[in-house]
């Protein structure tokens, strides 16, 4: 479970932002990793950083993270996961989505909310591989973005899931993706965060315009302030659906919930700026597997603890252990 954040860390979007850049993401340096070029089956690529550091164990498990909106294996999060990995000898896995692992992918496409397609092979080929090496369980976790699409991935598999993963979660998620568009469109949000995303968007939606000329409006893009309005532009056309409304419905996990067949955890704070907590779930609106963790604190991806700076190793354990083997369902 998860504690209330620290006295000196009031609110959501100090809970927010102060994690990701000053608080304590593990013990020791940062985790070291070797990466691996997957070959997609359009013609494109991902790149997988794997934890380093010696062959699979006989039934060791494998921990895969899905990054958020612009994420990587170097955001707070995927390194405080890594230190606890670490400590719990688990593999430890991050697959990039397209054009986020610092080299722009090749394809006329990026990635979006809800990329199950995308998940589901990445998962399968995780699967065969650790499981030819001699490892155990297969867990994934979700964070922000990365959640939703994973819990995507979860509904639309249904039972056949269980024979890829042995549990998923997904932390800070916005699995109503309109309730979380427009939040993070206005005021404080917009001002911060949305500049914040804009600004490595939009270099690399140019980037891909110069790979694939014609593919959208460059004055258009350049004009964009807000993410509804990327969203309308780019992700949406790119990716097969017809505008932002069409991605945002689509592309949620929230109306999929009751489908989910595995043992599965959302963690939402209540005071997220990015996902309001009127839009999170109810128990009554998922299934019998699905668990739901609504602490009143910690911010988008923060939940702080200790004493000053903090440090954010609290949420990996605690999903972590959940991961392992809590998977009697809870609330909190």
């Amino acid at each position: 479970m998860l504690s209330e954040a620290p006295w000196w860390l009031p609110g959501g979007n100090l809970q927010t932002i102060w994690p990701a850049l000053y608080a304590r993401r593990g013990t020791g340096a940062p985790p070291v990793y070797r990466r691996e070029r997957w070959d997609t089956p359009d013609g494109d690529f991902i790149d997988v950083d794997f934890l380093a550091g010696g062959s699979i164990h006989p039934g060791q498990p494998l921990l895969v993270l899905f990054h958020g909106l612009e994420g990587s294996s170097r955001s707070h999060y995927a390194e405080a996961f890594a230190s606890w990995c670490t400590q719990q000898g688990l593999a430890f896995a991050v697959p990039h989505f397209r054009g986020c692992s610092g080299e722009l992918n090749l394809g006329p496409r990026a990635y979006h909310s809800g990329d199950f397609e995308e998940i589901d092979w990445i998962l399968r080929r995780l699967r065969v591989r650790h499981t030819a090496q001699g490892g155990g369980p297969l867990l994934a976790v979700g964070i922000s973005l990365g959640g939703n699409a994973l819990m995507r991935w979860a509904a639309e598999m249904g039972a056949t899931a269980q024979g890829v993963v042995t549990a998923v979660a997904a932390v800070s998620s916005p699995i109503d993706l309109a309730a979380g568009g427009h939040a993070i469109g206005r005021g404080f949000n917009r001002l911060v965060y949305t500049r914040m995303f804009l600004n490595t968007m939009k270099p690399k939606a140019l980037a891909k315009l110069a790979q694939h000329p014609g593919l959208f409006d460059r004055a258009r893009l350049l004009a964009a302030r807000d993410l509804y309005a990327f969203d309308q532009l780019f992700t949406a056309p790119l990716h097969g659906f017809r505008n932002t409304e069409d991605y945002w419905a689509r592309a949620s996990a929230k109306p999929h919930l009751a489908q989910i067949r595995l043992p599965a955890l959302l963690v939402n704070a209540r005071n997220d700026p990015f996902v309001p907590a009127w839009s999170l779930p109810r128990q009554d609106e998922v299934g019998p597997d699905v668990t739901l963790w609504q602490p009143a604190q910690g911010g988008h991806v923060g939940f702080t603890q200790g004493a000053w700076p903090g440090h954010v190793r609290t949420m990996p354990d605690a999903v972590g252990r959940w991961l392992l083997g809590g998977h009697a369902p809870t609330r909190q």
